[in-house]
C-alpha cells in the first residue's frame, strides 16, 4: 500500500487514497497510514469495520468477537447491513449518503451471535482506492447497550413521576364531564325531549375523558425507540390536552403558535415526554398565572419547538448547569427532567437550547432536524 492522503484538521471529513490488495482477507489495518490509525484511536470505539460499496465486509477488527461474539473470519464478505435490526436497515439505507466525504453518525441496534440486539454508536467515513477508484467505507462502532439501558431506566422513572404528579389534576378534570354525563342520563331517564342534542353533548364529554386518560396512559407506556415521520402539531396538541388540566389549576393559558405544520423523524413517545417536561416545568415556575406559548418555527436545518414562559426567568450564571444531572432550582425537583430531555433530543440529532427572555421568563427550544434534510 502507498500514496495515502488524509485531512486531520477537521472532524467532518476523512478522505484517504490508497492501493489495496486484491483479496479482502489480505487487507490489514496495520497497513493504514499512521494518520488514519491516530484518527481511529482518538475516537475510542469498540470495533472497526471496512466495507466495499455494496456493503460487503472486507475487514473487521478482532474485538468484534468480544463485543458481539462472532468469529471475525465468518463475517468477511458478509453483508454488514444484514446484522442491523429490520427498522434500522431501512433507516440507514434511506439516510446514508454515499456521495459524500463527510463523517456520518448513526445510533442503531445490531445483532450479536446469540441473536440479541445491542445498541451501538457508529461513525462512517469514506476511503477511495487510488488504483481502482473503488470507494470503501470505514466504520468505527461503540457498544452503548449499558448506557442505553441506564438512560431508559431514568426516563421510565421520570415518566412515572410525572404521571403521578398529574394524576390528581386529571382525576379532577375527568370528574367534570362525568358529572355532566350523569345529569344528562337522569334527564333522559325522565323522558326529556331533545335527545339528539343531549346525545351529541354526551359523546363530546366522553371523547374528552378518553383523550385525557389516553394521554395519561401514554406517559406510563414502556420506553420505546420506534422512529418514523411524525406531525409536530399533532404531538403538541396531545401534550396540551394532558397539561391543560394542570395549567388551569395555576390559572395559566396554554397557547400554540404554529407557523408551518412540520413533520420530523422521531420516536413520538420520547419527543412528547420532552415537551411534557418542558411545559410542566414552565407551569410550575408560574404560580401567579399567565400564559405559556408553544411556538413552532424553522430555519434551513431544524424544526424549532419553543416553550416560552412568563416566569421569573433563570439567572445567567445557572443556564449552563440546567442540563446537569441532579441540578434543580425546585425544592422538590429531582434534577433529572432536563438532563433526560437533553439526552433524548441529542439522540435525535437535535439540540435543546435555553435562554432568558428580554422582558421576563425563559425560552426552552427543541431543535429537531427537518424531515427534508438528509442526515
Amino acid at each position: 500500500m502507498s500514496g495515502y492522503e488524509i485531512d486531520e484538521n477537521t472532524d467532518n471529513a476523512v478522505l484517504a487514497t490508497f492501493s489495496i490488495a486484491n483479496k479482502p482477507a489480505q487487507f490489514s489495518l496495520a497497513s493504514l497510514p499512521k494518520e488514519v490509525l491516530n484518527w481511529i484511536e482518538k475516537q475510542g470505539f469498540d470495533f472497526i469495520t471496512i466495507c466495499n460499496d455494496i456493503g460487503a465486509v472486507i475487514y473487521i477488527s478482532y474485538s468484534i468477537e468480544k463485543v458481539l461474539g462472532f468469529d471475525r473470519d465468518d463475517l468477511i464478505e458478509s453483508n454488514a447491513i444484514s446484522y442491523f435490526s429490520p427498522s434500522d436497515q431501512v433507516r440507514i439505507s434511506e439516510k446514508f449518503i454515499k456521495n459524500t466525504i463527510e463523517v456520518q453518525k448513526f445510533t442503531a441496534s445490531i445483532r450479536d451471535a446469540l441473536g440479541r440486539y445491542k445498541a451501538i454508536d457508529s461513525v462512517i467515513a469514506s476511503l477511495i482506492s487510488r488504483d481502482t477508484h473503488e470507494k470503501l467505507y470505514i466504520s468505527l462502532s461503540k457498544d452503548i447497550t449499558d448506557k442505553k439501558e441506564a438512560e431508559q431506566m431514568l426516563i421510565r422513572s421520570e415518566k412515572m413521576s410525572i404521571a403521578g404528579q398529574l394524576a390528581a389534576g386529571v382525576a379532577h378534570e375527568i370528574r367534570n364531564p362525568l358529572t355532566s354525563l350523569k345529569g344528562f342520563v337522569q334527564l333522559l331517564q325522565a323522558g326529556i325531549d331533545r335527545k339528539d342534542e343531549y346525545y351529541k353533548i354526551m359523546i363530546d364529554e366522553i371523547e374528552k375523558i378518553d383523550a385525557i386518560s389516553s394521554e395519561l396512559l401514554f406517559i406510563a407506556k414502556p420506553m420505546t425507540d420506534e422512529r418514523k415521520n411524525e406531525n409536530v402539531s399533532d404531538m403538541i396538541q396531545d401534550v396540551m390536552t394532558l397539561l391543560n388540566t394542570q395549567a388551569k389549576v395555576y390559572n395559566i393559558n396554554l397557547d400554540s403558535q404554529i407557523e408551518i405544520d412540520h413533520t420530523v423523524y422521531c420516536d413520538r413517545t420520547q419527543i412528547k415526554q420532552v415537551l411534557i417536561n418542558l411545559i410542566k416545568n414552565a407551569i410550575e415556575e408560574m404560580p401567579d398565572g399567565g400564559a405559556i406559548k408553544i411556538q413552532v418555527t424553522d430555519d434551513h436545518t431544524y424544526c424549532i419547538i419553543s416553550v416560552i414562559d412568563e416566569g421569573p426567568g433563570i439567572p445567567e450564571s445557572l443556564l449552563h448547569k440546567l442540563k446537569e444531572p441532579f441540578f434543580t432550582t425546585k425544592k422538590e425537583g429531582t434534577g433529572l427532567g432536563l438532563m433526560i430531555s437533553n439526552k433524548i433530543v441529542e439522540n435525535h440529532n437535535g439540540k435543546l437550547n435555553i435562554s432568558q427572555n428580554q422582558n421576563k421568563g425563559s425560552t426552552f427550544s427543541v431543535l429537531l432536524p427537518r424531515i427534508n434534510k438528509k442526515i
